[in-house]
């Protein structure tokens, strides 16, 4: 499990597959061993039987070795592309059930209807939530020419009063991100992406003396070749993609490896659906931030992954469907 939500992500994966009637472990990832004790705690004071739940505080490489051990009946990573490659293969080389959520670059769609303030506020807190590190992050703003620019303008200005800080400071409305190396790495992808041409609006520079500390960004003008569009932006940056029409929005926002989630804006729910069932992803929302809700089946397509966690098809994931045939 990764470490950007360390409990909940948990959950997510252990009460579905305890509810089957499975035992798990927990691998968790290496920078949050304190987070996989608590909940081994809190599951031993729920009354949770000896064996059922166990947490592993191993390496990857004896993580592998695990997965091969035959007891294991099965896996499912939450985590990165990279990460998702080497445990599926590992897991089909032993002929294993996965379920794999990996990355994603999620697309904001903004039609020329759309209530603008209402959906600024929405794509403030799902781009820099959490320093924008969620995989289910808006990411491509992919907004109609008629309103891109008030769109813009809006979002620039609501995005600067963003300030970053000590996350336990009230003051604070933005963290820093979770490692240098990670602001390290977002901050290539920016520079490579204004190299290229797009527009740096807002921010796009890391901030001295803060650690991993980089401020909410936006990027104008983004296009194909550039890592802002072609590649998951993990970190508080906004990518705007100005398009036609919707049916060129439809177009870009399925121009991606990716499709774990989008989200549509529209005064006109009836449209929003129609252009949510045209997404290709996992989980399309109208007039809504994209979230996994424990009602719902949660999952990514493409290279976001394969498997649902949640709802009645979480459960499912962790069954063998058997046949009893009695003549």
């Amino acid at each position: 499990m990764p470490w950007n939500f360390p409990i909940w992500q948990v959950f997510r994966f252990l009460a579905p597959a305890l509810m089957a009637g499975n035992v798990a472990l927990l691998k968790h990832a290496s920078n949050v061993p304190r987070c996989a004790d608590a909940i081994n705690q809190v599951l031993e004071a729920a009354g949770l039987p000896e064996g059922v739940f166990g947490v592993l505080h191993i390496d990857n490489d004896q993580a592998a070795e695990v997965l091969r051990d035959r007891r294991v009946a099965a896996v499912t990573l939450t985590g990165s592309e990279r990460a998702g490659r080497s445990i599926a293969a590992n897991a089909g080389d032993q002929l294993k059930k996965c379920v794999m959520e990996l990355g994603g670059s999620d697309a904001f769609v903004v039609l020329e209807d759309a209530d603008l303030d209402k959906t600024v506020e929405a794509a403030l807190k799902s781009r820099f939530d959490n320093s924008g590190q969620t995989c289910i992050a808006a990411k491509r703003f992919i907004v109609v020419d008629a309103v891109a620019d008030a769109f813009t303008a809006k979002f620039v200005a609501a995005a600067a009063r963003r300030q970053l800080g000590d996350p336990q400071q009230e003051s604070s409305t933005l963290a820093p991100m979770a490692r240098a190396d990670l602001r390290d790495e977002l901050h290539k992808q920016v520079q490579a992406s204004i190299d290229k041409g797009a527009k740096a609006l807002l921010g796009c520079a890391p901030v001295a003396g803060s650690y991993a500390g980089y401020p909410a960004s936006i990027l104008d003008g983004v296009k194909p070749g550039m890592p802002a569009y072609d590649q998951e932006l993990f970190g508080p940056v906004a990518a705007i993609i100005r398009v036609g029409d919707e049916a060129e929005a439809v177009r870009v926002a399925n121009d991606t490896v990716f499709g774990l989630g989008g989200s549509v804006w529209t005064a006109d729910a009836a449209r929003g659906e129609r252009v949510a069932q045209q997404l290709q992803c996992g989980a399309a929302f109208v007039n809504a931030i994209v979230k996994s809700d424990v009602r719902l089946p949660f999952g990514g397509t493409k290279r976001s992954g394969f498997g649902r966690e949640l709802a009645e098809h979480g459960i499912h994931e962790f069954m063998n469907i058997k046949t009893v045939y009695v003549a």
